[in-house]
């Protein structure tokens, strides 16, 4: 078995590679960055270290590494004859990646078992935007049904938290014990490849929703309010009352728009984020709050870790978020000079109306529940 993997980053290696790896596949890593692609090939394997309470470690071998930028014949070949494919480029980095899927695809015999694609990606709906982007590069309706007929998408939803690393620990790579992923086997009707380390579910949205408004969420607004209290790292962060006060509220609200919305069980959930933020006090994964609070402008996006489950919250609960608002907040005082996003972002509060940024920034339209208290939390920024 052989599964293309785009994307050799720390996820890539420490996470999907390393369940793949475990499932039984030959494990085809591709990126564009040529000196970690180098590394990768002159190398016979690598270790994962997974750090928490106990400590293990997992060597990852067998594998190869294909430069997608300047061998792309070589990656057509590989997905051609791949049983699997899957990605963690980021989701702007799909539409980047899906034409030479498509080609892999093209080029696959008529008679071959049909390619599983996944995106593993922190994101609703990742492999239908993967799905979406290989379709809209094809030139009719009949190369579309061509392509289709010879794979299989499905939505992922994807949890295991890996710092920034060690530069000198070169393609080792350390994260933490707790992972999980979760596959929506619909599409696959019965025929869901064999990967062990994978949860196959009929009904993915709770799952994905459960993980990106709670783990998500939560790292997010203890990086930055962490950040407005000076701390450096997220355990150092998470240590601080005022901090681990705001996430905790914060994500009640988000598993109560939870159980409104998909029926989840409260207790369960209360269990669930109980954990989570037991999973940030973990001094063994040094994560600093500038990383986990990057790109702030995508995370104040709609459909993102934020106004997503305010907006839930505000429908299916009826209330006033005040929490994700306060975290919403604090995000938009996270003024980190190495991080173009939060550049952008200072440059936006300073020339645009608060209205402005609700409406460009968060998606949120005049007249809506959540508007005017995000108005004012804008405003209070731009103070």
């Amino acid at each position: 078995m052989k599964a293309v993997h785009f994307g050799a980053g720390n996820i890539g290696r420490g996470f999907v590679g390393l369940l793949l790896h475990e499932a039984g596949y030959e494990v085809v890593f591709a990126d564009v960055n040529a000196e970690l692609i180098d590394a990768l090939a002159a190398a016979d394997s690598y270790t994962v270290h997974l750090v928490g309470e106990t400590e293990e470690t997992r060597v990852v071998d067998g594998f190869r590494a294909i430069n997608s930028a300047t061998d792309e014949a070589a990656l057509i070949a590989e997905i051609a004859t791949a049983d699997v494919v899957t990605t963690a480029v980021g989701p702007r980095i799909l539409r980047f990646v899906a034409p030479v899927i498509a080609a892999g695809l093209a080029a696959r015999p008529d008679d071959a078992p049909r390619l599983a694609v996944m995106a593993c990606e922190n994101a609703i709906g990742a492999t239908d935007l993967l799905a979406a982007e290989i379709a809209d590069g094809l030139p009719d309706d009949a190369a579309r049904e061509a392509i289709a007929a010879k794979a299989v998408f499905a939505n992922t939803a994807v949890d295991r938290i890996v710092p920034a690393q060690d530069p000198a620990s070169g393609i080792d790579v350390t994260v933490e014990t707790f992972s999980e992923w979760v596959v929506d086997r619909t599409p696959f009707a019965g025929g869901e490849p064999a990967i062990p380390g994978a949860h196959f579910v009929d009904d993915l949205a709770p799952y994905i929703e459960r993980k990106l408004f709670t783990v998500n969420t939560g790292h997010a607004t203890v990086a930055y309010t962490g950040f407005l209290q000076g701390a450096t790292t997220i355990s150092e962060a998470i240590a601080i009352p005022a901090v681990r006060e705001a996430a905790e509220a914060a994500l009640a609200e988000t598993s109560a728009a939870l159980t409104a919305k998909h029926g989840l069980d409260p207790e369960e959930l209360a269990a669930y984020r109980a954990k989570i933020l037991d999973r940030f006090s973990n001094p063994y994964l040094v994560d600093e709050v500038t990383r986990v609070g990057r790109e702030p402008l995508r995370k104040l996006g709609r459909n993102e870790r934020f106004i997503g489950p305010a907006s839930d919250f505000v429908q299916y609960v009826g209330r006033t978020p005040d929490a994700l608002l306060a975290a919403v907040g604090a995000a938009l005082r996270f003024d980190v000079p190495d991080d173009s996003q939060s550049v952008e972002l200072r440059r936006i509060l300073e020339e645009a109306d608060p209205d402005e940024v609700v409406t460009e920034v968060m998606g949120v339209a005049a007249g809506e529940p959540l508007f005017a208290p995000l108005v004012e939390m804008v405003r209070a920024a731009q103070v």
